[in-house]
């Protein structure tokens, strides 16, 4: 066994999948490197080469530091290291970028590596909803309860539904080839959104889906379409504490390096074998790019250079209560989150909105140089691109009104148009065209047949029209040939549902968590101050010098301290219902995503609080316990300690539950309200526990203030400052105080009281796990259809509008020609006006 095959075997040791997928059995192997080497570097990269293959592919050389070539290790790479790195390789994005994927190609096609495509196919997709019509579906008070007891009805097969059927997309099939950047243009609502949520997988479940969407052959529940392929979407949904570099950067570390590293391996074993010396810093690049686990990552640096972001890099994102950076930037950051992973195929929606068309030029143009170079899938939905974008592209999707009406080369779309009647003016952008030629409304002005009257040419027709078309030909002719799936690069497709292992998103999810309650600090040093401010307003209030021991009404008034104390511990909890809510739509996109699973998200969210719960309760503990002149004794001053801390948690965790199943801010301050109410009612303090009906003691022994109260009075009161016995009773006075307000005077009850808070507090906690695991988000607007009447006077609407383009048709005639350009004479135009005031009149 030679040491290529000892590097190759010892490096498929250190990762699950086998790096044999990169194997190429027609290697051409070369004899030495293809440029002059320094002999320092040389020397170096000699001794580098002589390390263990985990080393090695740890260890890069980077040029600059301190004059000279210097060893370092890609673990650890700082952020000085890694922004020298980038100025060696893209210092200037517009003009380095295409040079360094060029440079990362040639090496990869030096040796043979075949680079991981992805041919996303769609046939026969029909997609719609069930949408109510007119005002029955504005979300009323009324109609909220109707719409539950509807589906109610309907789920018993009672009513019939009363929803109208809405389509979305009508029977759209399509190829969307590698290596080739696609323009998705149709004007809105045409299902441009739609379509891509379906090709990335991401469709929502109550949308009526029939048809097949494949990658590379292969059907949607054999692979993980979320993480072989990235949608981003309209909405920045961002974590406004965050800046954009800490928002890249745990992207980068939740979605992992994917095949990288695995690439990386048969890449180093084979340079070995061909005795082939890589560019230095191409190769420190890749090996921290295959590198998992890194806070700061080299990848995000490169992606925040080439979006234009590095001088906003260190900034808040921003949201409605912080300042920060601008709506552009913002759709820039929603790009960059899903660029920092490992998806092949990218489904990218309205990325341009609040861009100037520089940036977006800019961007697509950056997006194209990485689809031609390494073999990527792209699909950019765009409104309005300006013409020079426009150019970048090297397919198009036309949609409208929910089907196809063209998909092929860019170069044949006009030719296309001009053969069912239709011309583009010369100084007319292809883009605003190819937009309005099927609109009702702007269509006429772009006829150029003279010898035909013009007549409104329908979106079917235009569709019908396409499939005779040699374009639309040869798509059908494509698809009518099934993808091999033996074609399929083994590393295409991701059956693995999160990128990395549980310890790495655990890890990620944690330190992020820190980082938002440092930025939040405020929060929780205000919450301490509250605790404090109340702590001597009830110390002032009830002295030791006025408190009394000596009969059963003063033990009653140690009793409202003791619920006075509880009370506050469970308000504190309350704030975390606006801190969760606040964080409930960063979390569903991310989970959808699978960035993490719901229980990585969740347990750092608890864990991390626990201390701060110590806090609290040691605070009060110490400024109320003596100078309240509760019992002395040191071990019961710590027992009611546990009982405050684990009621804190308990509180915590039962509001934490509440927001997760409310999700919308009004309702859970509404439902925790309610909580506290109902818990302070049948607690056992506000109403005894013979004063409570039969028919709210499961009120009772459910409620977990109860145990809390029981566990407080029971530690109270069976101490020393409440063992004189009351004559003629043989008990003590603390026994009688307990027997009179209705508590229970066992001792073990204490350690009752404390199972059941931490039995709460574990109960709460995995509720507000299953919670960010089954729910949805709220908030999701409805379809709404117009109702009859307005449909009718929109029929009529059109039926006037025709008559009066048929009278249009025949003055068209008199359109001048010059060139390539139409001029419309002054008869067209006034015929235009008539037409403006018979569809006015009519109304």
């Amino acid at each position: 066994m030679g040491p290529g095959d000892d590097l190759y075997t010892a490096s498929s040791s250190l990762r699950v999948n086998s790096s044999s997928i990169w194997r190429n059995n027609g290697l051409e192997v070369f004899s030495h490197s293809m440029r002059e080497e320094d002999d320092e570097e040389a020397l170096k990269w000699a001794a580098l080469q002589r390390l263990p293959t985990y080393d090695r592919l740890r260890k890069g050389i980077l040029s600059g530091l301190q004059g000279g070539s210097n060893e370092v290790d890609v673990h650890n790479l700082g952020y000085q290291e890694r922004k020298l790195l980038l100025e060696r390789l893209v210092k200037v994005p517009e003009e380095d970028n295409e040079k360094f994927l060029m440079e990362l190609r040639s090496r990869l096609d030096r040796v043979g590596i075949d680079l991981p495509t992805i041919e996303v196919r769609f046939e026969h997709l029909n997609i719609g909803a069930e949408a109510y019509i007119g005002s029955r579906a504005l979300p009323t008070f009324f109609n909220f309860f109707a719409d539950i007891l509807e589906g109610f009805l309907n789920y018993l097969h009672v009513l019939s539904s009363r929803k109208k059927h809405l389509s979305i997309l009508k029977d759209v099939s399509g190829i969307v080839k590698p290596c080739r950047l696609t323009l998705l243009l149709g004007p809105p609502s045409s299902g441009k959104t739609t379509l891509l949520l379906a090709l990335a997988g991401k469709l929502d479940s109550a949308l009526k889906f029939s048809g097949n969407v494949t990658y590379n052959g292969h059907e949607m529940n054999e692979f993980v379409p979320q993480r072989s392929a990235a949608y981003i979407g309209q909405h920045d949904v961002h974590i406004g504490e965050m800046t954009v570099r800490e928002t890249l950067e745990f992207s980068a570390r939740c979605q992992g390096v994917g095949s990288r590293y695995d690439m990386l391996a048969e890449l180093t074993r084979r340079e070995k074998q061909a005795n082939i010396k890589p560019d230095s810093h191409i190769d420190l690049y890749m090996k921290a790019a295959a590198t998992e686990g890194q806070e700061g990552s080299v990848v995000t640096d490169y992606i925040l250079k080439i979006l234009g972001l590095e001088t906003c890099a260190d900034t808040m994102v921003g949201d409605e209560l912080t300042r920060g950076i601008s709506g552009g930037q913002k759709k820039r950051v929603t790009t960059g989150e899903m660029l920092v992973g490992p998806a092949n195929a990218l489904f990218m929606d309205e990325i341009s909105t609040g861009l100037d068309s520089s940036t977006t030029f800019q961007i697509v143009d950056s997006l194209r140089k990485y689809v031609h170079i390494l073999k990527g899938t792209a699909i950019i939905s765009l409104l309005q691109p300006a013409p020079e974008t426009y150019e970048l592209f090297d397919d198009i999707i036309l949609l409208s009104d929910g089907q196809i009406v063209y998909q092929g080369p860019i170069e044949y779309v006009l030719e296309f148009f001009e053969s069912t009647g239709f011309k583009c003016p010369e100084r007319k952008g292809v883009a605003d065209f190819l937009q309005e030629v099927t609109s009702k409304k702007d269509q006429q002005q772009y006829w150029s047949s003279i010898e035909e009257p013009y007549r409104f040419v329908s979106v079917s027709e235009f569709a019908k029209a396409f499939e005779s078309f040699h374009v639309g030909q040869r798509l059908g002719d494509n698809l009518a040939h099934a993808f091999d799936k033996s074609n399929s690069h083994p590393a295409a497709l991701t059956t693995r549902k999160y990128g990395v292992g549980m310890k790495e998103f655990v890890k990620a999810c944690t330190s992020r968590e820190l980082l938002l309650m440092k930025r939040n600090s405020f929060f929780y040093y205000f919450k301490l101050s509250q605790i404090i401010v109340m702590a001597s307003l009830a110390l002032t209030l009830f002295l030791r010098t006025t408190m009394h021991q000596d009969n059963i009404l003063d033990g009653v008034i140690y009793i409202g301290v003791l619920f006075l104390t509880l009370s506050i511990f469970m308000f504190n909890g309350m704030p975390e219902i606006s801190m969760i809510i606040n964080k409930l739509p960063v979390f569903y996109k991310q989970r959808d995503f699978l960035f993490y699973p719901p229980w990585a998200y969740a347990l750092p969210t608890w864990i991390l609080k626990i201390p701060i719960t110590f806090v609290e309760a040691a605070v009060w503990i110490s400024l109320t316990y003596y100078v309240i002149g509760f019992d002395p004794n040191v071990w019961r001053l710590f027992k009611q300690y546990i009982v405050l801390s684990l009621t804190n948690q308990m509180a915590s965790a039962l509001f934490r539950l509440i927001a997760a199943v409310s999700r919308n801010i009004i309702v859970a301050n509404t439902f925790g309200s309610f909580a506290l109410l109902l818990l302070f009612v049948l607690g056992g303090t506000v109403l005894s526990r013979d004063k409570i009906n039969k028919w709210w003691k499961w009120g009772f022994w459910s409620s977990p203030l109860m145990y809390a109260q029981n566990a407080i009075v029971v530690n109270e009161f069976r101490g020393n400052n409440w063992k004189n016995v009351i004559p003629f009773t043989n008990e003590s006075l603390g026994v009688a105080v307990l027997r009179y307000r209705g508590f229970f005077i066992e001792a073990y009850w204490y350690w009752i009281g404390i199972g059941a808070l931490f039995g709460f507090t574990i109960l709460f906690n995995f509720g507000f796990m299953l919670a960010l695991t089954f729910l949805k988000p709220f908030g999701k607007s409805q379809a709404v259809l117009p109702e009859e009447s307005q449909s009718k006077l929109v029929s009529q609407r059109n039926d006037v509008g025709q008559v009066a383009s048929q009278e249009l048709a025949e003055q068209s005639r008199k359109v001048i020609r010059c060139g390539s350009s139409s001029v419309r004479t002054d008869a067209i135009i006034k015929a235009n006006q008539n037409q403006k005031k018979g569809n006015d009149s009519s109304i």
